[in-house]
């Protein structure tokens, strides 16, 4: 009898174990994601589109977002490989996008050509490479190699859910920043996008 309950307790043990482990592996992933992601970070990016597209609908951005990361996890790396493209490639041309977006908040001119439907400025530039960037969704073929699929899947999920409560609190920053605030934090935020593409360009291109 004694034995049967030492055996039982070390098996109930190893399961808060492994319990344990899937935690901390969820928050590991959760907040490298929300690192590369910068969701905060994107909030003076974010609110210059607003106003650019007249509106962002949260549901709509964030569900678009998390479908390029959820299918990133799934057929990333075979998808890019049979269009003979590889994952640097990739992240250049994210940079490109990433570098005119930069342009535009720092010049204040417009090179993204915008119509008033929303549902394109929602997939682009928002999802991407915005949000859902050639650095989120090599992070996450990356953390394919050390994680476990369904606890990439919850920090992915957890990741959207903050993104969407920053979505939808935009008009409420916006307002307390003012106008004035909100052209200072562009203009800074512009620089830093531009610094930012201009690191992945050298990074993937080797220079």
């Amino acid at each position: 009898m004694p034995i049967e309950i030492t055996w039982k307790t070390w098996i109930f043990e190893m399961q808060n174990q492994i319990r344990m482990l899937h935690i901390k592996d969820i928050v590991t992933i959760t907040f490298t994601l929300f690192a590369v992601i910068d969701i905060l970070g994107s909030i003076p990016v974010l609110i210059a589109l607003k106003e650019k597209l007249g509106r962002i609908q949260p549901v709509r951005a964030t569900l678009a977002s998390g479908l390029l990361m959820i299918l990133f996890l799934l057929v990333g790396e075979p998808f890019l490989a049979l269009m003979g493209v590889d994952i640097h490639s990739f992240a250049v041309a994210g940079s490109v996008v990433i570098f005119i977006l930069g342009l535009e908040m720092v010049l204040g001119v417009e090179f993204f050509k915008s119509e008033k439907s929303t549902q394109a400025g929602e997939l682009v530039p928002i999802a991407f490479p915005l949000i859902a960037g050639s650095g989120t969704l090599t992070t996450i073929m990356s953390l394919k190699a050390n994680f476990n699929f369904y606890d990439i899947l919850i920090g992915i999920l957890i990741n959207l859910i903050v993104i969407y409560v920053v979505l939808r609190s935009l008009h409420y920053i916006e307002r307390m920043l003012g106008e004035a605030g909100l052209l200072v934090v562009r203009k800074f935020f512009g620089v830093t996008l531009i610094a930012i593409a201009v690191k992945i360009f050298k990074t993937n291109l080797g220079i």
